[in-house]
């Protein structure tokens, strides 16, 4: 049986150029966002893969280092995570490539060095991504908001190229790693039937699915349970007049506690699954900056809070924001900003 992916804000012409670009071996490099998550990655490792089956030179590069739990991923051992001690290196990479695509971001401040490098880069530039509002930037944009993940639009790209044949246990396994996750594990509002078909004809393949899954969440370090421990414990707070929950972390608080990076992912879900509340937060002091993360549920729409009040955003249940003053500071705007949702908040189910 063959499924219609459908097109979404895509349209063949779109796809012809891609397919254009990427029609002879090339030099081409894959770069996402900063503190790349399992869509970041799997939707980048599982494109170069596809990409180097078809003869491509392909090198992966993070803004950033990312969690241990994605680093079992196909194709990790190669990716090459920047840092200042390999800018000449990483430089020369991007001079180098022909072809640059950007995966999972939809403004250049999100790959935060790399940005200038791509930016002035006489390479091609493809952006695949399912982010609202994105900066033009690109020469081709593969972008569809209403996808649930960056992974499902590489995996659309790859079927609608007459590729699916491509697509081994080791792709698979990336890109099935994007899509569990933004969906969260299938329960989000962005769970739609092409999700579902995406995810069966990636385990018709033979894909060991819970293996997936305890890599990627049940492989915690004793570090990151006790700071989890310390969090539910003291730092959670509950604004039962606002259906609001937050978390504020400071530097000191995970120097405390050894956190490494991606040991604070996920944690916004636990103060949104407090009974009774509609929208959390997690302010985190990161030195140069405050990073917040947003997450609501039903029609409430966190990415117009981020957006309008901390530079951010996102999708309407989950985005992101910063600060660029002190954490109390930040603490203190985003209580004063809650009076102005309140009602909307209340009505919210």
């Amino acid at each position: 049986m063959s499924f219609d992916y459908g097109s979404g804000c895509l349209n063949m012409q779109d796809i012809e150029a891609i397919g254009a670009v990427i029609g002879q071996p090339q030099t081409v490099l894959i770069t996402t966002h900063q503190n790349p998550d399992a869509d970041a990655m799997g939707s980048s490792l599982g494109l170069a893969g596809y990409l180097r089956k078809k003869g491509h030179r392909v090198t992966v590069v993070t803004p950033t280092d990312y969690s241990q739990n994605l680093h079992w991923m196909p194709g990790n051992d190669d990716v090459i995570a920047f840092d200042e001690k390999i800018r000449v290196h990483v430089s020369q990479l991007i001079e180098e490539a022909d072809v640059i695509f950007c995966l999972d971001f939809s403004s250049m401040d999100r790959i935060r060095d790399l940005a200038p490098m791509v930016r002035q880069s006489r390479a091609r530039k493809v952006l695949i991504d399912h982010h609202l509002e994105p900066e033009s930037f690109a020469d081709i944009a593969f972008w569809d908001p209403s996808a649930a993940a960056t992974a499902e639009l590489v995996f659309r790209l790859i079927v609608q190229l007459g590729d699916k044949g491509l697509i081994d246990v080791s792709i698979a396994e990336c890109l099935y790693s994007g899509l569990m996750t933004d969906t969260g594990s299938f329960r989000h509002s962005n769970t739609t039937g092409n999700v579902h078909r995406m995810a069966a004809e990636l385990l018709d393949l033979h894909i060991d699915v819970s293996s997936i899954h305890r890599r990627i969440f049940d492989n915690v370090s004793l570090d990151k349970f006790r700071l989890l421990g310390y969090v539910l414990n003291e730092k959670l707070k509950v604004l039962p007049e606002y259906k609001f929950a937050y978390i504020t972390l400071t530097d000191s608080e995970l120097k405390q506690y050894r956190s490494k990076t991606g040991d604070t992912e996920g944690m916004v879900n636990y103060a949104l699954a407090v009974e009774g509340v509609v929208m959390a937060a997690i302010l985190i002091d990161r030195n140069e900056e405050i990073r917040i993360s947003f997450r609501s549920v039903g029609d409430f729409s966190v990415r117009e809070l981020a957006s309008r009040h901390f530079g951010g955003g996102g999708h309407r249940n989950a985005a992101g924001g910063r600060s660029r003053v002190s954490l109390a500071e930040t603490e203190q705007k985003l209580l004063m900003v809650l009076p102005e949702y309140q009602q909307q908040l209340l009505e919210t189910v």
